[in-house]
């Protein structure tokens, strides 16, 4: 006897089911059309990316979880490999940067300068599935490349910021910050340039383990008592601000490039001036962001709704440079798109006015005229942009028609020959 096939989905992967469907199609239309208005255009890349690039060491720990693809036909010589890379030459990317990066490189005499890029698409990463993480999830990233200057941080925190706010949440907040300070306040208090990685990798860890959990694990790993507590004394004193940055500029000297602190206080100034919704501005010098690529400024947006990040990004300067031989300027920022979606769920979030929607049941063995009859009404109902359902009357009809209603079908007519 044949071997039934499988029907759940793979491991780690999700069907998605209609009800969920409408509220993502809903948020995509939104997004395309709020990051449109802020001058973004849509671009895509591959769903499969070349091996090497995936490999670069750009991605950190998601490279250990790229799903690789076997060599093709000829290709695949599996009694001849020497290693896994004999074997595969493909891979599904992990995020939306390392294919944009490539892009960019590849196509930058036919695109404007500076580049506003919009990509929404899947992405894949072998992780341990768990609540609200999977396998296959769906990235929305905006990034300006070729603008070296704090325009480009200003414009993507009010156009992702603009989006949230279209939403309905409230009470988030945008944490921001530089990797110039992070190294800067590293560098004060007497640490190695070799061991700010691993530094910073602990001071990640200040809102769950606190400025006392992240004492002791830098002492455990062997850095000096008063370079510790020096560091640590730092982050008590700056508030969360621009007079933050005032009091880091005077305290870390020359330590601290004057450049990366102007930038900081322009950006916070003219976001808090520009901004189109309400929300607030934090500056936090314990924001890291895991990614190595990012070179300077970094943002993250956290809801105190709900524990943890919706949307966050940063300046990856260099990114291109591996591609093209030459640095461009680059800055992204990516919203958690399930995330959002899980949210919206969670909140019996309604997609606004949508179009209004008309069911006409058909009794059975509806004559052809009828038929004719009831197609027509239904092309007119669309012209008038109404969403039209035709299907047959089933014999609960009171029940066929709760399910009806609780689809949003607000009409529900019944055919019947001699009433049509």
């Amino acid at each position: 006897m044949a071997m039934a096939l499988k029907k759940k989905p793979v491991t780690g992967m999700k069907d998605i089911l209609p009800a969920e469907m409408e509220i993502r199609d809903y948020l995509i239309g939104l997004i395309k059309k709020t990051y449109k208005s802020f001058g973004f255009t849509s671009m895509e890349t591959p769903c499969v990316e070349h091996i090497e690039n995936l490999c670069s060491k750009q991605g950190g720990d998601n490279e250990k979880l790229i799903f690789k693809i076997m060599k093709r036909g000829e290709k695949l010589k599996i009694d001849q490999a020497k290693e896994e890379n004999d074997l595969a030459d493909g891979g599904l990317r992990y995020d939306l940067t390392v294919p944009l990066a490539r892009y960019y490189a590849n196509h930058s005499n036919e695109l404007p300068a500076p580049f506003k890029a919009l990509q929404i698409g899947n992405v894949w990463r072998a992780d341990r599935p768990q609540k609200g993480r999977f396998r296959q999830f769906m990235q929305c990233d905006i990034d300006i490349l070729g603008e070296a200057s704090a325009l480009a941080e200003i414009e993507l925190i009010l156009a992702t910021t603009a989006m949230l706010g279209k939403l309905d949440f409230k009470n988030f907040t945008v944490c921001i910050n530089d990797r110039g300070i992070l190294r800067a306040m590293a560098a004060y208090s007497g640490f190695k340039e070799e061991d700010y990685d691993e530094v910073f990798i602990i001071l990640d860890k200040m809102d769950k383990i606190g400025a006392e959990g992240v004492e002791n694990e830098l002492i455990e790993m062997g850095y000096a008592k008063e370079n510790v507590e020096t560091y640590l004394k730092l982050f008590d004193e700056v508030s969360a601000d621009v007079t933050g940055i005032h009091y880091l500029k005077e305290k870390l000297g020359e330590y601290l490039p004057e450049e990366t602190a102007q930038s900081m206080e322009l950006i916070m100034s003219s976001v808090e001036e520009a901004k189109e919704c309400e929300f607030n501005l934090k500056f936090t010098p314990t924001l890291v962001r895991g990614q190595s690529y990012y070179t300077g400024t970094i943002f993250e947006v956290t809801m105190d709704d709900f524990g943890g990040s919706v949307a966050g990004g940063g300046r990856y300067d260099r990114m291109i440079g591996k591609f093209t031989g030459q640095d461009t300027p680059a800055c992204g920022f990516s919203i958690g798109f399930e995330r959002i979606v899980m949210l919206l769920l969670e909140n019996g979030y309604k997609v606004p006015a949508a179009k209004e929607k008309k069911a006409y049941l058909l009794e059975k063995k509806l004559p052809k005229e009828s038929m004719l009859k009831v197609l027509a009404m239904a092309k007119k109902d669309r012209e008038e942009g109404k969403q039209v359902l035709i299907v047959n009357m089933k014999k609960n009809k009171k029940f066929q028609k709760e399910q009806l209603t609780g689809e949003g079908y607000a009409d529900i007519v019944d055919c019947y020959a001699d009433r049509l």
